[in-house]
């Protein structure tokens, strides 16, 4: 088996590190894919691969940290925005499938979607129309300030790799 040696699982590591990073850039925006931590996962194969010799495990559990952050500010930041606005379970339901709903049309279903849906799971829940209306806008914002959230820390993330994989 003195074929089968370590360096034929370079190539194939780093194309899997590769495409976890592609689907975690993908994830920072799409819902149900825990983007910044699929990335990690991608950064952290990369520097498996080298043997930490470019980025330290240090930087890596630091890494960690800020892929737990982002997890942590995305579901904050969703039930916050709605709850600050009055939405209550059904709003945020309704948001997180308007939002599912939403990825089929593009950005302004990505807008749209969890407006829609939370004011239509908060009339389910038998409220006014104006409550409806806020916990709409309460929803949506929560869910734009959660993606730009893993959007930036995502973007640190990889810079802060690239930096340490240089210098």
């Amino acid at each position: 088996m003195e074929w089968l040696s370590w360096e034929l699982l370079r190539i194939p590591g780093w194309i899997l590190a590769a495409l976890l990073i592609l689907l975690g850039l993908a994830g920072t925006v799409l819902p149900a894919i825990p983007g910044v931590p699929i990335i990690l996962g991608g950064l952290l194969l990369i520097a498996w691969i080298d043997g930490f010799s470019n980025v330290s495990v240090l930087t890596m559990v630091l890494l960690g940290l800020l892929a737990a952050l982002s997890v942590i500010i995305d579901f904050l930041a969703t039930a916050e925005g709605a709850r600050r606005f009055g939405a209550g379970r059904h709003a945020i339901l309704g948001a997180t499938l308007g939002l599912l709903v939403g990825l089929f049309f593009g950005l302004p279903g990505l807008i749209l979607g969890p407006f829609l849906g939370a004011v239509a799971g908060h009339l389910l829940s038998k409220a006014q129309i104006d409550a409806s209306m806020r916990a709409g806008v309460g929803a949506t914002l929560g869910v734009m300030v959660g993606t730009l959230s893993k959007i930036l820390i995502a973007a640190i993330m990889l810079f802060w790799f690239v930096l340490a994989w240089v210098f």
